[in-house]
């Protein structure tokens, strides 16, 4: 028999995941009671994938009904059920479901919204008329672009079979949305819509900080001659990543975004770490200083 969840929703995933905070930051700023049932990513191989997920038994390996080839960053037979692929037919995570298990949620920006319109609709989160919820959306649409080649690229990465032409399809794509951030924050602008944290807000800082995650693969990346894309991000794009390290302080954002908040740095910040003899030896070629500094660090 189904169990039925307690929580106004439950998100099954791996974590840590970026894209997972975008539903946990809007619970705490819509007052939204969120389950979370999760493990790391090698991990999830392990779990049985369903309203009520957990950890795959000797006899649920035996049911090889359950079986399904893996795809989108998973090289194994995953464990999942029937009841999981009617609720979620692309089967991909985050898998978020209503409390009955019934009704299945997927893409980690329609599990954003489905928390704000459970929540209280004076938060503004979701805007309050018709216009501002779609400018909001026009946002989260947009960034879907800049998402699919972040994933490309960060799962290339991650398995150590980048190129140069997934590096510079994803650097397209995140120069493309960060200069739209960048310019859709004016010096009066405090947010991206309205005067308050908005859906919009979250799903960018989520998203930047995600694909910040590539800093950590500076050694793949200098193998083909490159360096992170998010290299000297503050001088490119100063609002955006202001905006960014301001929602990384809101009591909202900060439990799940503060491991991001010093992933990335700008090769001129760099500067004052070391002495200038060795600073005058890298000042035009910011790989060779990334690779000094991966050295020593």
């Amino acid at each position: 028999m189904k169990e039925q969840s307690m929580s106004q929703l439950r998100i099954f995933s791996y974590m840590p995941s970026a894209r997972v905070y975008k539903a946990t930051i809007a619970a705490r700023l819509c007052g939204v009671d969120i389950e979370i049932r999760s493990a790391s990513s090698p991990d999830l191989k392990d779990w049985l994938w369903d309203f009520d997920a957990r950890p795959l038994t000797e006899e649920d390996k035996k049911n090889k009904a359950n079986a399904r080839i893996s795809h989108t960053g998973f090289k194994s037979v995953l464990y999942k059920t029937d009841g999981f692929l009617t609720a979620h037919p692309f089967g991909i995570v985050p898998a978020a479901f209503g409390p009955d298990g019934k009704v299945g949620i997927f893409e980690s920006n329609s599990i954003m919204r489905a928390v704000a319109r459970l929540g209280c609709r004076e938060s503004g989160i979701y805007g309050n008329d018709p216009y501002t919820a779609s400018r909001i959306d026009s946002y989260l649409d947009a960034s879907l672009v800049f998402a699919r080649d972040s994933q490309i690229y960060l799962l290339a990465l991650g398995n150590k079979v980048v190129t140069r032409e997934i590096y510079n399809s994803a650097s397209q794509a995140f120069g493309v949305y960060m200069s739209a951030i960048d310019s859709a924050l004016t010096s009066d602008a405090a947010f991206l819509v309205s005067d308050q944290v908005t859906l919009a807000d979250i799903c960018f800082a989520c998203e930047y900080a995600m694909f910040s995650r590539e800093a950590k693969r500076g050694e793949i990346l200098s193998g083909i001659g490159v360096q992170p894309i998010t290299f000297e991000t503050a001088a490119r794009f100063p609002r955006a990543i202001g905006h960014f390290e301001q929602l990384c302080q809101h009591k909202a954002f900060s439990s799940d975004l503060r491991g991001f908040k010093h992933i990335f740095f700008d090769f001129a910040d760099c500067a004052v770490l070391i002495r200038p003899v060795v600073w005058h030896c890298f000042e035009h070629s910011p790989l060779r200083f990334w690779q000094y500094f991966r050295m020593i660090g």
